[in-house]
């Protein structure tokens, strides 16, 4: 029985393999004043819903930016205000900032999350990702209403592959070398906002982002419930996480920070292999027997491709498609974190432990599993 999938099923197991290649005030200090206004770009989405609710915790007044047709599940608190802008077109943009501020002061403070990570179409992630960030920025600049900080939500994928040799960390000045049309998007993004040296900016680039309400990872958790402990490739991962709650914390602590025009990773400075990461979730699932498959890089491929055909038709994105099993392929996601440490004095609460515990019991809780 445990082999009898249905195509759905058999590109979900697939999918599992993907996921790994991707809390309260302590020592992240940062001050939390009241009266000032937050604009959170993507709030619909795993880590948006989860940036809301800090700037809600730390007395911001909170503006969501949503699509009109984007759930908002999990944006139910009657303090979020709503707003729709429209990154598509610059001037329409332009003028909806020149109103609001007339209306109500510009924004203090801008956390731009929105953008995409799957798509049928590659250009896509070109075009939200990077050009609506433009149009974004260069509305803001225009219409004079910049804010304090802006902080963007990037993404370690911009690095492409790193030492998979030695298995060397990442460094911040390592050359980008994106291998992704998502990394390159994102990279597109980066180096906009960095081309306005008067612009107050951070770059954030997380590394894989897992935690309550996020699907990517889960899907390696329902695989191990299933009885399966999947890998992706014969040689061993050296992967690395940030559980969501210290990435917010992350953001904050950059949004009030004095920092300006840097870029920094962003992990819990820890280093799992593929092995150690899933057994954490067969411990904290308290699953003791599994059938172990390291399923070999080309296999993986051949159902990559097959699933983005897929896609093609029944035009839904898929989690694997050719763009992705790049991302699995990678073997090497160890990145520096020390800069982050040090000038902003992140320090995360979370290990992949504790975070898992956490993300499970929320799965449980909220009959995900």
């Amino acid at each position: 029985m445990l082999f009898k999938y249905s195509l759905n099923q058999f590109f979900y197991l697939f999918e599992s393999l993907l996921a790994p290649s991707l809390a309260h005030l302590s020592s992240n200090s940062y001050l939390c004043p009241m009266a000032k206004k937050i604009l959170i770009t993507g709030a619909s989405g795993f880590i948006g819903s989860f940036l809301v609710e800090k700037a809600l915790e730390c007395g911001f007044e909170t503006w969501a930016g949503v699509r009109a047709s984007s759930s908002r599940e999990y944006l139910q608190d009657e303090r979020i205000h709503f707003i729709d802008l429209a990154f598509s077109n610059k001037e329409k943009v332009k003028s909806q900032l020149a109103e609001f501020a007339s209306a109500n002061g510009k924004f203090d403070y801008i956390i731009h999350n929105a953008g995409v990570t799957k798509s049928i179409r590659p250009d896509d992630f070109e075009k939200v990702n990077f050009h609506f960030t433009a149009n974004f920025i260069d509305a803001l600049i225009e219409s004079h209403t910049v804010p304090e900080k802006f902080v963007l939500m990037s993404s370690l994928s911009v690095m492409g592959p790193g030492d998979e040799v030695n298995y060397s960390p990442i460094l911040l000045k390592t050359k980008p070398q994106p291998n992704t049309a998502y990394g390159k998007s994102k990279l597109l993004a980066e180096q906009y906002v960095q081309s306005k040296p008067a612009f107050p900016s951070v770059i954030l680039r997380p590394t894989g982002v897992y935690g309550p309400r996020e699907k990517d990872y889960f899907m390696m958790v329902k695989t191990i419930l299933s009885g399966l402990d999947v890998s992706a490739g014969m040689r061993e991962q050296r992967l690395t996480f940030i559980y969501v709650r210290d990435l917010v914390d992350a953001a904050f602590l950059a949004l009030q920070s004095s920092v300006s025009g840097k870029t920094y990773f962003v992990a819990d400075g820890n280093i799992y292999t593929d092995k150690e990461y899933t057994g954490l979730i067969r411990t904290v699932l308290g699953k003791k027997f599994v059938l172990r498959l390291k399923m070999p890089l080309a296999i993986i491929r051949l159902v990559s491709v097959i699933a983005e055909e897929v896609s093609k038709i029944t035009k839904k994105p898929s989690t694997l498609n050719r763009d992705k099993f790049k991302i699995m392929k990678q073997r090497n996601w160890i990145c520096e974190v020390e800069p982050l440490q040090k000038e902003l004095g992140f320090s995360a609460k979370y290990d992949l432990s504790k975070g898992l515990e956490e993300s499970i019991q929320w799965y449980k809780d909220h009959q995900w599993i």
